[in-house]
């Protein structure tokens, strides 16, 4: 089901957001019913309780949820969240104490905090609905969450029903929802198109590889999403032991961010025109799978030695690069789960990008902090571009030696963007266990931030 808010505040329970540090003064207006039964309780306001207050019928007269203390919220996101599954069955008005600057993101939180992923099991729906507090843009934020589900549904959804065919349906489902031309080129005809490594990382596999291009919006500045579309990696020849394999259904995670990105801006009616590249493949062990040392020529003309075939998302994503760079769009920007040097770097949680445009740091950056969407910035560092220039060909996909391993990946694909400005992210894609508005399991991470900053970066 779609996430959605309540629509009618008048059967609505009233509810009170409590912060710690308030509870003693909220409780000195209250009868002396309510301080008993708050008291006898153990109601304190820590962060993620939540408490219901009976009426004189028995039935639910108000609810009240623990907001905690300053330094305990600093230490997570979605604050109302952690409360909003313990809740009864209804639908929930907040009356009191949630601070203006920070509505919206607790609505959203709420909403999201609803998602379940029940494509193979049935699942128990969260029992209680937010109306929308006043001041908000409950539309938009249906839209953002919208997004967000769709990018953890894809994630989520394994290999075998998330191959490349499955994933362009995904994308022409949503180019059918908001009016979007889209076309897909497969098989033989990458090598005929110019697109020779798409191809050669997914010629091995049953289901062919592809590259999606959907474009949508007639006026405004130009903007390019390419996502990585790996939608099951072995590793290849170079195979991957079991316990790196596991999780390789999210090696989609970039093209489900930027499906999800698409939607959000899409859905609320972005002034841009908006271009989405996603190279789609798996990367399968086969007698025709391409092999370690072989020199593959990119689209863009530059040589490329292979030196391990698990590097393969780069190959991928450099093709798509390349043809997205010869629009000269105002703004392109990847996505992919590219590297676990990135995950060693800063974690799970956080986004990894690169940029090297003043401006649009400062706009990701702010907005990252006001949408709860962490980032973290990672520099191209162009004194390791030796480090992927080989001997034999003009690139090497997989520098030996194991250092800076998330930014040699960076510089290799800059290499295949030369007239636009250009950003690059290394998510993750992935909640390794349950959080406030995020089920463990697949997630978006950046696509948010990026909502906010765009129109102040493409408005130069």
């Amino acid at each position: 089901m779609p996430p959605r808010f309540a629509t009618d505040p008048a059967a609505a329970i009233a509810t009170h957001v409590i912060a710690s540090d308030d509870l003693e003064s909220w409780l000195s207006d209250q009868p002396e019913r309510v301080r008993t039964w708050v008291g006898a309780s153990g109601f304190t306001g820590a962060l993620g309780q939540s408490l219901t207050l009976p009426g004189e019928d028995g039935a639910i007269a108000a609810a009240l949820i623990g907001y905690g203390t300053d330094a305990r919220r600093k230490r997570g996101r979605f604050a109302l969240a952690q409360a909003a599954p313990r809740l009864p069955k209804g639908s929930y008005r907040i009356d009191s104490g949630l601070p203006e600057d920070v509505a919206e993101i607790e609505a959203l939180g709420w909403l999201l905090s609803a998602y379940r992923f029940d494509r193979y099991k049935d699942k128990s729906p969260m029992n209680a609905q937010l109306i929308a507090p006043g001041g908000v843009d409950a539309a938009r934020i249906e839209a953002i969450a919208e997004g967000e589900y769709l990018t953890r549904d894809l994630i989520n959804t394994p290999a075998s029903d998330m191959g490349p065919p499955d994933l362009e349906k995904a994308a022409r489902d949503l180019a059918q929802e908001h009016g979007a031309d889209i076309s897909v080129i497969t098989g033989e005809a990458l090598l005929e198109a110019n697109l020779p490594m798409i191809h050669t990382v997914g010629r091995a596999a049953d289901r062919a590889p592809r590259l999606v291009d959907m474009r949508w919006g007639d006026a405004g500045p130009t903007l390019t999403l390419v996502g990585k579309g790996v939608c099951f990696d072995t590793g290849g020849l170079n195979l991957k032991p079991a316990a790196s394999m596991g999780l390789m259904k999210k090696d989609m995670g970039g093209a489900a961010a930027v499906l999800g990105l698409a939607h959000m801006l899409m859905a609320t009616g972005a002034r841009l025109r908006l271009r989405v590249l996603i190279p789609a493949v798996e990367n399968s062990v086969s007698g025709n799978a391409f092999r370690p040392q072989d020199v593959l020529t990119s689209r863009k003309g530059l040589t490329v030695e292979i030196n391990n075939t698990d590097a393969e998302g780069r190959l991928v994503l450099a093709d798509a690069l390349a043809l997205a760079d010869e629009e000269k769009p105002d703004q392109i920007i990847s996505m992919a789960t590219l590297t676990g040097a990135a995950r060693v770097a800063v974690g799970p949680d956080l986004a990894p990008y690169f940029s090297d445009d003043p401006l649009f740091v400062t706009a990701l950056e702010a907005a990252a902090a006001g949408v709860a969407d962490p980032v973290w910035r990672l520099p191209f560092h162009d004194p390791y571009e030796s480090m992927i220039e080989p001997d034999v060909a003009d690139l090497d996909n997989a520098p030996k030696g194991g250092f800076a391993g998330t930014i040699t990946a960076a510089l290799f694909l800059r290499r295949f963007v030369t007239d636009s400005r250009y950003a690059h992210f290394d998510i993750y894609g992935w909640q390794p266990s349950a959080a406030p508005a995020r089920a463990k399991g697949g997630v978006g991470q950046g696509t948010r931030a990026l909502l906010e900053a765009l129109p102040g970066i493409l408005s130069r």
